[in-house]
């Protein structure tokens, strides 16, 4: 028995309780974070352990981003042409975009594992 997901639910993950669900949200959740992680068993065997871990890189990466969006014109703005540095804003941007979603997701999906249920409101 399933019940309802949040709007940010990631759509590769199948919704708490229903099979296999957890399995896939472990999965997903180390396909988040750089490959060396898979080697950590406690990681799989402790999921809210994984979903800690993937919550602090996903919102380290969107950081890390924000950060580059922020200094980009300052750091090389008069050593690349003006188009690679408009490319590159928009790049980052949509990336942000991106890694804030995920941010979302990666929240929901821990808080199911710690056993908390979404109530839509």
């Amino acid at each position: 028995m399933s019940g309802p997901v949040p709007p940010e639910w990631p759509a590769e993950v199948p919704p708490p309780g229903t099979e296999d669900w957890e399995r896939t949200a472990v999965g997903w959740l180390l396909d988040l974070l750089p490959g060396d992680w898979r080697a950590y068993e406690v990681l799989r065997r402790h999921p809210v352990l994984l979903a800690r871990l993937a919550s602090r890189q996903a919102a380290a990466s969107l950081e890390a981003t924000r950060d580059a969006w922020r200094t980009l014109r300052r750091d090389v703005g008069r050593t690349l042409p003006p188009e690679v540095v408009d490319a590159a804003m928009s790049a980052y941007e949509r990336q942000g975009i991106r890694l804030a979603a995920q941010v979302r997701q990666v929240d929901a999906v821990a808080a199911a594992l710690a056993g908390r249920r979404w109530v839509p409101g």
